[in-house]
């Protein structure tokens, strides 16, 4: 595909591009969202630099990606709901979010992605990697990739946000600590995929990240 409304630059050989030369603080039109969309699609994480959204424009954009999959667990942004802040202060001695993962994995339909805004990084280190798991499972032997078709995988957030996990982990603070009180004892899980419901290609579900 040729792309006429913005640039887009590869950043490495199995996953994540760089995009150019559109300003998200006016919701996109139809042809340039469509190329974003598209290398949404074939890039699994892409990137806009230097973005300056407020909260209302980040909402903007982001509805003119797909719906709204409200966090449930980290301390929203006051006002706004739909965004949740994802908070580190310096004296915390672990980062949010260690290991690898799939955001929101655990509910009954997983988010199609997530949309990070960094408002406020560190000068080194804080570095968020990227994984392709259709390069990873394309790599498997085809005895393996027969082993895992018949595979379910449970998948549950009591690991991370359960009170045992709080408790081990301790020396957390801040919006780490809110969950329970948004929601006292919810910790959801879900196998996927559900019986019965196997979709063609099943272990090739994407899965996007957006950094802005």
């Amino acid at each position: 595909m040729t792309y006429d409304h913005i640039r887009v630059e590869p950043l490495s050989t199995a996953l994540g591009a760089e995009i150019s030369g559109i300003d998200l603080a006016a919701p996109p039109a139809e042809p340039a969202l469509s190329e974003i969309r598209h290398a949404f699609g074939q890039y699994g994480v892409i990137f806009f630099r230097d973005q300056q959204l407020t909260p209302e424009q980040h909402l903007a954009f982001a509805r003119r990606i797909g719906d709204i999959d409200v966090n449930r667990f980290f301390t929203a942004v006051p006002g706004y709901p739909e965004i949740a802040e994802v908070r580190k202060e310096p004296e915390q001695r672990r980062n949010i979010g260690n290991g690898w993962h799939t955001d929101h994995s655990y509910d009954f339909a997983p988010a199609m992605g997530s949309m990070l805004y960094a408002r406020e990084v560190p000068t080194t280190g804080g570095d968020t990697l990227f994984a392709s798991m259709y390069a990873t499972y394309d790599a498997l032997s085809d005895g393996l990739k027969a082993t895992l078709e018949g595979l379910r995988a449970y998948h549950s957030s009591r690991h991370v946000f359960g009170a045992e996990a709080h408790a081990r982990r301790g020396d957390l603070r801040g919006s780490h600590r809110q969950p329970r009180a948004r929601h006292p004892g919810r910790h959801p899980s879900r196998r996927h995929p559900p019986p019965g419901d196997r979709p063609q290609g099943a272990l090739r579900q994407p899965w996007f990240y957006v950094a802005l």
